[in-house]
């Protein structure tokens, strides 16, 4: 692999942000392979799992930017995997809220867990007020790809 380029540059940037990615997207085909579930599956998980409240199939199809069915089809395959629990609220039974099986993510957390000293490691190269400084730029690249549309290309 060639050097990396070290500026602050937007070219820079990219690039180590791609290198990074790429290397996420391994570790979760790899989940996904060991698990018998696809990638977008595991996109699924982390949406739940990552949620502020209560996930639904229709947040879920919005999150991961899927058709109605493909989410159905994504939250029926974690469901027979033993990923995910389909609750249906009690005060209007036609919601379904979508939880994370406690065990299930345990398998996770084992499988990741080598990301997770990966992070820890990087964290500790940093002082705080670099890492805030890489936190507003990680949320701010979060808010910017929010907006994106696949016809934005």
């Amino acid at each position: 692999m060639p050097p990396a380029p070290t500026g602050t540059d937007l070219f820079s940037l990219a690039v180590q942000l791609r290198r990074m990615n790429g290397g996420i997207n391994r570790l979760v085909h790899g989940f996904a392979g060991e698990q018998g579930l696809h990638a977008t599956d595991v996109q699924a998980l982390a949406a739940i799992l990552d949620a502020d409240g209560p996930m639904t199939p229709g947040r879920l199809r919005e999150h991961l930017g899927l058709t109605s069915g493909a989410v159905t089809a994504c939250v029926d395959r974690l469901e027979r995997a033993g990923h995910i629990r389909r609750v249906r609220e009690s005060a209007d039974r036609r919601v379904v809220h979508l939880h994370y099986a406690p065990d299930a993510k345990a398998v996770a957390r084992s499988y990741f867990r080598p990301l997770a000293r990966a992070a820890q490691g990087a964290h500790a190269r940093f002082t705080e007020d670099e890492l805030a400084v890489v936190l507003r730029f990680l949320q701010a690249m979060n808010e910017e790809m929010a907006a994106l549309r696949p016809s934005d290309g």
